[in-house]
């Protein structure tokens, strides 16, 4: 269900459920989100590509399970999984080919780049089955604000690439969203890995700077940043 890969210095991490339309069940989220918090603590990768099978990129939750799963252990993963764009100090980078909805679209906006092709949709549809987006509301909300969040939520229809790519869900659009998405990822990856995990850990919460701060003094202390010159790791 899920193909990971090493290209360089960028952890590819492929949906491999095409039958299901890459449907997260269980096992598949349990299996992301190892993998994804596997690459951030590796030094080694610099960046994690995100890409699915065709014909779609994620058709949601895998609603045949709720009824089989304990409700606990379904909370739990999926809070793991919706939340990892608040502990990621790892770029990520999503290529969108296909559907991506429900829960599929609180997996773009997890990502902190997306690329999709123009073809691509998005939407929440949960309210027309009797629920609310719980679970991903908030990073999408995070993406494109409190208000549209809720219109989407509230209507239940579906999002163009091009007004996703307004609202800012989406960040570009491509012709070929895993090509583009790749070469991004390779040119991030060259960059210095300490000095986007000091701004990631600063852009996930620590608004005030207190863990960038200590992070940045732990860098001069180890002699890899010029305390007086620019913010720039050696």
């Amino acid at each position: 269900m899920l193909e990971i890969s090493t290209e360089g210095q960028v952890r590819r991490l492929h949906l491999n459920r095409p039958e299901k339309r890459n449907a997260l069940s269980f096992d598949l989220c349990r299996q992301l989100t190892a993998a994804l918090d596997a690459a951030d603590e590796d030094p080694a990768i610099h960046a994690i590509l995100l890409t699915a099978a065709p014909p779609a990129f994620c058709a949601g939750m895998d609603l045949k399970e709720i009824d089989v799963i304990p409700e606990s252990d379904l909370g739990v993963i999926h809070d793991a999984l919706f939340t990892v764009n608040k502990r990621l100090i790892t770029p990520l980078i999503a290529a969108v080919n296909g559907a991506a909805v429900a829960g599929g679209t609180g997996l773009v906006a997890n990502a902190h780049i997306v690329i999709a092709h123009p073809d691509s949709r998005f939407g929440l549809p949960e309210v027309k089955i009797g629920l609310w987006p719980l679970l991903v509301f908030r990073a999408i909300a995070d993406a494109v604000g409190d208000r549209r969040a809720t219109e989407w939520s509230l209507t239940g229809r579906f999002v163009g690439a091009v007004e996703a790519h307004a609202a800012g869900l989406v960040t570009e659009l491509h012709a070929n969203p895993e090509k583009r998405a790749r070469e991004l990822a390779r040119t991030i990856a060259e960059y210095r890995r300490e000095a986007i995990s000091i701004g990631l850990d600063y852009v996930n919460g620590d608004r005030s700077g207190t863990r960038a701060r200590q992070l940045r003094a732990e860098l001069v202390a180890e002699g890899r940043l010029n305390p007086t010159g620019p913010a720039r790791v050696q």
